[in-house]
């Protein structure tokens, strides 16, 4: 049983880091096939390795390594050896490719907005496949983590779009090509949809709230009916009336929402009714979390 579990953790280990370098070979393809000839910008310590090279002409690639040399030093100290290895050799392994890539002069466009857009959906299943794992590139990401320990009121997204934007715009203005600024933005975009896609799946699920006076029948309906779906019911006080309510709680696929609409509307057109986006869900009828790289 023990020598079981070794080996499955030995191909746990073998899958991820495969994985990880399958993702720094399409990230650095994406940047030097479509990116880098049409000048798109990429955010993080890329975009500034970007600037300097228009600057020095010194690969991109080990300025990047370079650059991330002291941030994981710094990080070294705050976050587990798991995470920084793994995002060592994601960013070693990036960097790497893309200046071996650079040797190839393989220019796949040279339509700025083709290339934002395609060199995007590429440069994001990289990406998304390294994040999978919990590795990271490096550079910008570790940053974000460091600012995230200072100032939790902010998202990681939100620091992230910001310094992203900041690079961006210091390229438009040092070199002077406002075009390429706003193609990047398109890439930008791109890239963080795709990793969503990579990360989290086509088919999301959505966390339904449900109040009504008819909480009994729509409990009924959605556990039997063709929603066919698990219902846990809350106990709630209406603030104004001061009445006891049942709030249902059920988590059921996208594509399941016009039939719980209709639901709703045959049953209790008065429901008030809160459909959010579930990223990950868990348990019986859903993913099982046994099974999670």
């Amino acid at each position: 049983m023990q020598e079981k579990q070794k080996k499955s953790a030995l191909w746990r280990q073998i899958r991820k880091y495969g994985l990880i370098v399958l993702g720094s070979f399409i990230y650095g393809f994406s940047f030097q096939a479509f990116l880098f000839p049409n000048s798109i910008v990429s955010g993080g310590v890329t975009g500034i390795a970007m600037i300097l090279n228009a600057f020095t002409r010194w690969p991109i690639g080990m300025m990047v390594i370079v650059m991330n040399v002291p941030l994981f030093l710094i990080a070294w100290r705050h976050f587990g050896p798991d995470f920084l290895i793994s995002s060592l050799v994601g960013m070693a392994l990036s960097s790497v490719f893309v200046d071996l890539f650079a040797l190839t002069g393989l220019v796949l466009t040279n339509d700025p907005l083709l290339a934002s857009v395609i060199g995007g959906v590429i440069k994001g299943l990289g990406l998304g496949l390294i994040y999978y794992y919990g590795a990271t590139t490096g550079g910008i990401d570790i940053v974000v983590k460091l600012l995230r320990m200072r100032f939790m009121q902010l998202n990681f997204g939100t620091i992230m779009l910001i310094l992203d934007a900041a690079i961006i715009l210091a390229y438009a203005l040092i070199i002077k090509n406002y075009d390429s600024a706003m193609y990047s933005v398109i890439t930008m975009f791109v890239v963080t949809k795709v990793i969503d896609l990579v990360l989290y799946g086509l088919d999301m699920s959505c966390v339904c709230h449900i109040i009504s006076e008819k909480s009994a029948d729509i409990t009924r309906e959605l556990t039997s009916g063709h929603v066919h779906r698990g219902v846990t019911i809350l106990e709630g006080k209406g603030a104004y009336s001061h009445k006891q309510k049942h709030v249902i709680l059920c988590v059921i696929k996208r594509s399941q929402i016009p039939e719980l609409r209709r639901t709703l509307r045959d049953l209790d057109e008065n429901a008030f009714v809160i459909i959010t986006d579930a990223k990950n869900v868990f348990g019986r009828g859903f993913e099982n979390i046994a099974e999670v790289r």
